[in-house]
């Protein structure tokens, strides 16, 4: 499986940033997990090849090109781009943004062959298939309903956690994922910030390595979705923690497993 950070944040002289200000993972460059770049940063491949996205949760940076990417597809659609996620998530995309007065409701809309937005509710627990991929959803620790997910081809597992305060309840899906490859998590806000990522569910360097100890992943662990603003700071706190198998995910680069 190939796994691939879209940029989000460009610098003065218009290249990719390695800050995050929006997420989103592309697999096999055909599946979008979270969509909050995929507008902007998708290019004419991973445009004609994505139709199925996968969704944590309903934070902006998580959905903000998910509206525009299907509206640039709209009317070269021949069938319908699958929206999967937990019915929480679904439930506020239908109600606050694609609610005809923010932005169309494309799952009312006809492509001819159905709706240009197809919903595909999960729960945690599930198992679902996509383009030959299997996933295993769990809830994780955030501020609102969230979920993060094992993604298998069968000889390689990856989890991604998504939004999180903890790794809690993770120990016994990792126990049981004898060919886990890699650990995607986030470490959102810096140390001296720890009552802000307390209060809005996030974790930061000390958190992280506390809850990595506990679980021991026993699986390279890879960090995104760290605050743009906080970046340097969170990146010198880690590397000063010196935690094993631990890098952080580059922007734009593939990582096979």
């Amino acid at each position: 499986m190939d796994f691939r950070l879209l940029p989000s944040t460009f610098g003065a002289d218009g290249s990719a940033s390695d800050k995050q200000h929006l997420a989103c993972i592309v697999v096999n460059d055909e599946i979008a997990i979270d969509a909050g770049s995929l507008a902007m940063a998708a290019d004419d491949k991973l445009r004609s090849r994505i139709r199925n996205i996968v969704l944590t949760h309903a934070h902006l940076d998580h959905i903000a090109g998910l509206p525009l990417f299907v509206d640039d597809l709209y009317a070269s659609l021949i069938s319908p781009i699958k929206v999967y996620a937990i019915q929480e998530v679904i439930d506020v995309l239908e109600r606050d943004v694609f609610n005809w007065s923010v932005f169309p409701r494309f799952s009312e809309l006809s492509i001819g062959s159905g709706p240009a937005v197809e919903y595909r509710a999960i729960k945690p627990g599930e198992e679902f298939r996509i383009c030959e991929l299997t996933f295993r959803s769990f809830p994780a620790d955030h501020k609102v309903p969230s979920t993060g997910y094992l993604i298998s081809d069968g000889q390689s597992t990856v989890a991604i956690t998504g939004d999180t305060a903890t790794l809690n309840g993770l120990h016994d899906l990792f126990t049981a994922s004898k060919d886990l490859k890699a650990l995607l998590v986030e470490c959102a806000f810096p140390d001296e910030l720890a009552e802000i990522a307390r209060s809005s569910h996030h974790m930061t360097p000390a958190t992280l390595a506390r809850q990595l100890e506990a679980l021991k992943p026993g699986c390279p662990i890879y960090v995104c979705n760290i605050k743009p603003s906080y970046r340097d700071r969170v990146v010198a706190q880690l590397e000063a923690l010196a935690i094993d198998h631990l890098e952080i995910m580059a922007v734009g680069k593939t990582y096979s497993w």
